[in-house]
């Protein structure tokens, strides 16, 4: 998009690609041999293939492996992988640094939701499967790369992850991993999983709060300096406060335990059907949830549903979700909200809470 800065690969060009056999209904090597190798040779693109055995191996891969040989990461596999790649990047004490590799993503999995992001964001049309595993690796083949944000989420249990698609609970998050036993299905797997998830539809309790944009009506947010320190109310660290190499501090938030700052929402219902804070415009390849987003908007697109929508319109807004109609349409029980951290704290430990797809336990989260 016009106003980006991109950046180039060099030719010739050295990939390290992380391939997960298992990922989708398990055809990533065949795909990468037959639909991706050519493409790549023909643009002086060499790839060494590091294939995974088991979870966590791409993790350790990263994090410990002298990148410097690498012009680039591409991860060829679902959504999972790339969560995998992104948190070893981020463990490494020069995370700095290491978070300057450009990634690629090539569609490999049966949430592919980055990649379709990508696509839509480069312009190009909707499509699927051996389609967009063309376009992303014609994406690869001419070098350019630009900015990603990643939110960064904290638990009450002390866990860290970087995020870089989305962070659910509720009902999106129950078919994502309710569906995984439809692995062989590719797709089509989530489609089984929310009709059976809409049969025995479920409300979740607990307080929601967020911090909203602060842009005017009608303009569009300005473009932060990533130097300048983030105060928005809240005390920045004085620099040389966090020891070198450590993880970047979360200046917009207090920790869990205490309530959250004055100037936040919070939102006044607590019954939810689901919550969904997205960062990409896809949350797969058939669901244009936040058509609005853009690779590094400085944003979370956070979504509600409140408790007391019907089966029928739920189906609805699904329907209308494959074309990004579905705020069009108006519901009263679905709310959209531009913001820049949020708060989600359940009542009872009940439901699966995601991260980029993989399953959380549930316990109260910020982001």
């Amino acid at each position: 998009p016009p106003g980006d800065s991109y950046g180039v690969l060099p030719r010739p060009c050295h990939a390290l690609v992380l391939l997960n056999p298992q990922s989708g209904s398990g055809r990533a090597l065949d795909d990468f041999q037959a639909v991706v190798q050519p493409m790549l040779a023909e643009a002086d693109i060499a790839t060494t293939v590091f294939v995974t055995e088991r979870p966590h191996h791409a993790h350790e891969k990263v994090r410990d492996e002298d990148l410097s040989q690498w012009d680039t990461l591409v991860v060829m596999s679902g959504d999972g992988l790339l969560f995998e790649v992104v948190n070893g990047l981020m463990e490494r004490p020069d995370w700095k640094e290491a978070m300057k590799k450009p990634l690629c993503i090539l569609p490999g999995g049966s949430g592919n939701a980055l990649a379709a992001s990508i696509n839509y964001y480069a312009g190009y049309d909707h499509v699927a499967k051996k389609k967009l595993l063309t376009n992303c690796t014609f994406t690869l083949c001419k070098g350019l790369y630009t900015q990603m944000d990643l939110v960064s989420l904290s638990t009450a249990s002390g866990k860290r992850f970087f995020s870089f698609l989305g962070f659910g609970w509720g009902f999106i998050s129950d078919v994502d991993i309710d569906s995984e036993k439809y692995r062989w299905l590719g797709s089509a797997r989530f489609t089984l999983g929310t009709l059976q998830c809409l049969a025995k539809l479920r409300v979740y309790q607990g307080r929601l709060s967020y911090l909203p944009m602060a842009t005017e009506q009608g303009s569009s947010p300005a473009p932060r300096d990533p130097h300048a320190p983030v105060t928005n109310g809240h005390i920045p660290q004085p620099a040389g406060t966090e020891a070198p190499g450590s993880p970047p501090p979360d200046s917009l938030l207090v920790p869990l335990g205490q309530p959250v700052p004055a100037h936040w929402t919070v939102v006044p219902e607590e019954e939810f059907v689901l919550v969904y804070a997205i960062y990409q415009s896809h949350l797969g390849t058939n669901l244009l949830m936040a058509p609005a987003a853009r690779l590094h908007d400085g944003c979370i697109h956070l979504f509600y549903m409140k408790a007391g929508i019907s089966r029928v319109t739920l189906l609805k807004l699904f329907l209308a979700m494959s074309r990004g109609t579905h705020l069009d349409l108006n519901c009263p029980h679905l709310c959209y909200v531009p913001v820049r951290a949020f708060r989600l704290e359940p009542r009872v430990a009940a439901g699966i809470m995601t991260v980029d797809g993989e399953a959380l336990a549930c316990e109260p989260v910020q982001g």
